[in-house]
Parts: C-alpha cells; structure tokens; sequence
C-alpha cells in the first residue's frame, strides 16, 4: 500500500480565490496532512486514476461542474470511486465528491428546488451520527461553509443519513463502514467563504440575496473542519497506520 493519502480533484476554486491555492492544498492544510502525505490527481483533465485500493485513503474535491451533467470524466471518476468503495479504501467526498459518491454508488443529484446553498449554514445531526466515527459527540447543530446549487435527492440504497440542513435532507451520509459524503466544505475558512460570497454577488443579488448581509453572517467552522480531520485519524487506524496524524503544512 502507497503510504499516502489521494485526493481526486474535480475542479478548481473560482478564479478569485486561486492565488491561495487549489482545493487540494485547501483540503491538505484543513486535514493537517504534510504535503509529503498526499499526492493529487486531477480527474477532471482526464489524467490516469491510480489503483484506491493501495491508499490510506482517498477525499474527493469540490467543483464548479454538475455531476447531472454526467460528463465523461465525471463519469470515469464515479466508478472510480466505486470501485474505491467496493476495496475497501476510506473515502470522503466533499461537495461536488460527495454528489459524485451518492451517483456512483446509484444515489440521485439533481438541482435543488430549495436554490442556491452559500455561506455559513447550521447542520443537525441525526440518530446515526451518535455512533459513527466522524460525527460523534459533535453538537447540533454545528456551523459549516457552504456553496452549492445541486444535491442529493436520494441516498444511495443503503446509505445512512447523517446530518440535514434547512435547504437540504441529506446533508451528509455515510456507506458501509469505510465511506463518507458532506455536503459542506470542511476546507474552507471564513475568508474562503466570504470570497466565495463576493465572487457570486451578483448572482446572489439576483436570486434576492443580500450578498453584504451574507458575507457578515459568515462565522468560523470548527467542528465542520474536526470531520475532515476525523477522517484522516479514522484513515490511518484502519489502514494500519494508527497513532498520531502527521502535522504540519
């Protein structure tokens, strides 16, 4: 097994935001993984998908594109993905990732008819977070960052709801023992949501937004981010490398 983690990029930050890095760099730091822990591939140029099942373990990335679009990459990544699933191998998608794991393991995505999710939004566990290994003992609700315009409609067969926000039921879902989905951004700090937020202003003032207002709403994500690193503890245990997770940046 390669002692690393992959992430699986999707896309890129909107344009504004990429002069603090990619999403993997974003995800990285949040972890608390050093750089040497972790190698990238970029699924959406079509660049060659590496064996999961030799991973610590697999988190897959947010992106601007629409996994109901279905697009061929898009599509090469979900059975990817499920074929990462079906080994074994822990895997956490984020955002679009966690969009992309619900189809690939035969969930439902379309657009939310509730509209656009952005900025700092409460998420409420439910009964099955209690026992499972990232989201126990996390208060609800808790705070996360949040920008999307698509979800899941559907959990995959099996799958077990935990978490819900006021515009959508099926905030997070774990499958089997080994694989996780969030619809929130466990990256992304306070700055990277209000950039996020002045970026899509002008969207936001069309939907009947008040972008100004949005962005003063945005408040720190502790325990949001405490999942993502949760995983990687969970990662390493079960991969047979337990002890302390790698530090540093």
């Amino acid at each position: 097994m390669t002692a690393s983690f992959l992430i699986l990029e999707t896309g890129r930050p909107i344009a504004s935001m990429r002069r603090h890095g990619g999403f993997d760099h974003w995800i990285r730091v949040a972890a608390g993984l050093r750089a040497s822990a972790v190698d990238t591939v970029d699924a959406q140029s079509g660049a060659t998908l590496p064996n999961p099942a030799d991973r610590i373990g697999v988190i897959v990335t947010g992106s601007g594109a629409m996994v109901s679009d279905r697009e061929p990459w898009s599509e090469r990544a979900a059975q990817w993905l499920k074929d990462a699933v079906d080994s074994g191998v822990p895997v956490f998608g984020i955002c679009y990732g966690h969009q992309l794991l619900a189809h690939a393991l035969g969930g439902e995505v379309t657009d939310n008819p509730a509209g656009r999710g952005m900025g700092t939004v409460q998420v409420k566990t439910t009964g099955g977070a209690a026992t499972d290994p990232l989201f126990s003992g996390l208060p609800s609700p808790f705070a996360a960052q949040a920008t999307h315009l698509q979800s899941v409609r559907r959990l995959p067969e099996g799958a077990q709801c935990l978490a819900t926000a006021a515009h959508d039921p099926n905030y997070a879902f774990r499958f089997g023992d080994q694989a996780w989905g969030v619809q929130f951004h466990p990256e992304f700090s306070a700055m990277h949501m209000r950039g996020y937020i002045r970026a899509r202003a002008d969207a936001l003032c069309a939907e009947g937004t008040d972008p100004v207002a949005l962005a003063q709403s945005v408040s720190a994500a502790p325990h949001a981010r405490e999942v993502l690193r949760r995983f990687v503890r969970h990662a390493y245990t079960v991969r047979g490398r337990a002890g302390t997770v790698p530090g540093g940046r």
